[in-house]
């Protein structure tokens, strides 16, 4: 048989898949990397991450200057008006210099762009673009696309998913959000603080699912103070479109009688599920779970030796930064180092004002698995640089095992959550314990001094509370 056409094959240039084809070619492994799109980096940076982290930002600057919160630093601005195109430009100049910025990476490190959509011929072949490619080694990188809702056409004008929402090309009157998650609340915060009326809908008691108890508890508070209107426990049963309006009838999720609600944009954002169509995986042998992933092993290996698999794809949270982590680890163990991902300290961020964070067990999940466990929590109100910035909503909250102190689970509400959650995630990959964070020295004034005031609130010691 023919040699190799590649020591490393990657399917997808998300995240996981162009961080794997880079430090593949480090390792001095002949790579290529497959990709439809007209521009690297897959959903994070086209139509996810990115951009929706553009018009957050964006979006935070207006409602400040619109709503006052300038005016009470000192800063007034007379006639404060929203120029959406420009808005929405900046945020397409931030995906274009990042996509650039990764295809340089590919061309500095001398990966090869496969254009086109691969599909498995063998255990070792894909074809891509009528041309078939043997690899000693192919990696499953294909991330996750939206998830539709039975009955519920998508037509990105009245009807949209998480793409649609950043194209928008006026402030809607009225919003519903289908879905109280991640996706649902960063865009729906972003259109509310830009001027539309905002109704989230979601299925459970709470919004947030999978984050601790008391978080969910608070941040559905806070966005609620913000307008954000919340009708919970309620299930959609139908969605029509008549002309520029939609009409969605919900009802109560333990049955009850139905009822009607007008919008004019309608954000479907239920969750994401894996890309594996037209993989033709069975040629290769391989097959999908019940929930439509490809299972590994803790090296990201398949059940078909040469053939791994990392990101959205495969289980687990479906994060950029753990498909980083695992692209990274995936190539390392195919080029004969020691690849290893922390499953257990994989942070959570919702970037909405103020950010949400977290990290490790709940503490629902905490006490179910240890015998007994102490929680300290502070809040940003009684932050030095919180309360200076005018940020006081939030908290802290450190969960430790009660018997070792060793820490199993960091969450907090703050301004800058999702870059103070960083330090719990080291913390935690050394096993630290509430008293590590509590006697490191932290930087005055900081929010991150309220995680330490948090950890010292574990055993009591608390200073500023």
């Amino acid at each position: 048989m023919a040699d190799y056409d590649f020591d490393v094959l990657i399917i997808g240039a998300g995240p996981g898949g162009y961080v794997a084809a880079i430090r593949a070619a480090q390792l001095g492994l002949r790579t290529a990397c497959v990709e439809s799109r007209e521009t690297l980096g897959g959903t994070c940076l086209n139509v996810g991450c990115i951009p929706s982290k553009a018009m957050l930002h964006a979006s935070e600057f207006y409602n400040d200057a619109k709503n006052g919160m300038m005016a009470k630093l000192g800063v007034k601005m007379d006639n404060v008006t929203l120029d959406l195109d420009t808005m929405h430009a900046q945020r397409r100049d931030a995906v274009k210099q990042l996509t650039a910025g990764v295809a340089f990476l590919f061309k500095k490190n001398k990966v090869e762009w496969l254009k086109g959509q691969a599909s498995f011929t063998g255990k070792d072949t894909v074809e891509v673009a009528g041309q078939t490619y043997r690899a000693k080694n192919i990696v499953i990188a294909t991330g996750s696309s939206v998830t539709p809702l039975p009955g519920v056409t998508v037509d990105q004008k009245v009807v949209v998913d998480s793409t649609g929402a950043l194209e928008l090309a006026k402030v809607p009157e009225h919003m519903v959000v289908i879905g109280g998650g991640v996706i649902g609340l960063e865009l729906g915060s972003v259109w509310k603080r830009l001027g539309a009326r905002v109704t989230c809908v979601e299925y459970l008691d709470q919004i947030l699912p999978g984050f601790d108890g008391e978080i969910r508890k608070e941040s559905n508070k806070i966005f609620k103070k913000q307008g954000i209107e919340f009708k919970l426990s309620t299930k959609v049963t139908g969605v029509t479109v008549e002309g520029e309006k939609a009409t969605i009838t919900v009802e109560p999720a333990a049955g009850g009688a139905p009822e009607t609600i007008e919008a004019d944009t309608v954000l479907v954002s239920i969750g994401r599920r894996p890309n594996t169509d037209g993989l033709n995986l069975e040629a290769a042998g391989l097959s999908t779970n019940a929930r439509g992933q490809v299972e590994t092993d803790h090296r990201f290996q398949t059940s078909v030796p040469g053939i791994w698999a990392i990101g959205d794809v495969v289980p687990g949270p479906m994060l950029a930064h753990k498909a980083e982590d695992e692209g990274i680890a995936v190539a390392e163990n195919i080029g004969g180092l020691t690849g290893i991902v922390n499953h257990d300290v994989i942070p959570s961020v919702v970037y909405t004002w103020p950010e949400i964070a977290g990290v490790g067990l709940t503490e629902e999940a905490a006490r179910e698995k240890v015998a007994e466990v102490k929680v300290g929590k502070f809040p940003m109100a009684a932050n030095s640089r919180a309360k200076t910035n005018h940020e006081p909503d939030g908290f802290v909250k450190v969960i430790a095992d009660a018997k070792t102190d060793r820490v199993l689970g960091v969450w907090a509400i703050a301004s800058v959550g999702g870059t103070m959650i960083a330090e719990a995630c080291t913390a935690m990959e050394f096993g630290a314990t509430s008293e590590d964070i509590a006697y490191t020295c932290h930087a005055h004034p900081t929010h991150a001094e309220a995680m330490k005031e948090a950890a010292m609130a574990v055993r009591g010691k608390a200073i500023h509370v």
